[in-house]
């Protein structure tokens, strides 16, 4: 049993080394949206531009929630990626929110239907600063969306800011 024990810390230690060792350099930008025009928005009930809260200085979208609301920020068709991770990245802060605040990506592909990717696991809620949120869409070979929409959801009332928009492609699932 002690053997057992002395071998764990450095098991646990390679699992972790081994399970993080996910170079950023592997995700490659598709599209930026810097959010800081209304011109690159679709939806634009309970929407603002708010010049004094950003994260890059100029600008985020400011969404005001008296009820839930989805809002669409934009719908790209000229995506062509199959057989990697699309991961939907951006910067997202919240004050006295009542429910939560989430991410979500909807690719749609032909004789299918639409199928949705939502950062369930790390909503916010409440009065929060400035953080990173994403959330993953695994595509296989032969899976290529012919459209992918980016929105905001907000499961209640409050405010809400997005800035700094990111669509990445990544390595497949498992590599």
């Amino acid at each position: 049993m002690k053997s057992t024990r002395r071998h764990v810390p450095a098991v646990v230690a390679i699992f972790l080394l081994v399970g993080c060792a996910q170079p950023a350099d592997e995700l490659v930008e598709l599209r930026h949206f810097p959010l800081d025009e209304l011109s690159e928005i679709i939806a634009r009930q309970s929407v603002n531009i708010d010049r004094e809260t950003s994260v890059d200085g100029n600008g985020s979208l400011q969404i005001t929630a008296v009820e839930p609301i989805v809002i669409r920020l934009c719908a790209l068709s000229d995506i062509d990626v199959e057989d990697a991770t699309l991961v939907y990245r951006a910067r997202v802060r919240t004050a006295e929110v009542r429910g939560r605040v989430y991410l979500e990506m909807l690719c749609h592909f032909p004789e299918l239907g639409e199928f949705f990717s939502r950062d369930l696991l790390s909503p916010l809620s409440g009065t929060t600063d400035w953080s990173v949120e994403e959330t993953p869409f695994f595509l296989q070979q032969g899976q290529n969306p012919d459209s992918v929409k980016l929105n905001l959801v907000v499961e209640g009332t409050g405010t809400a800011w997005i800035d700094d928009v990111h669509l990445l492609r990544g390595p497949p699932a498992g590599q």
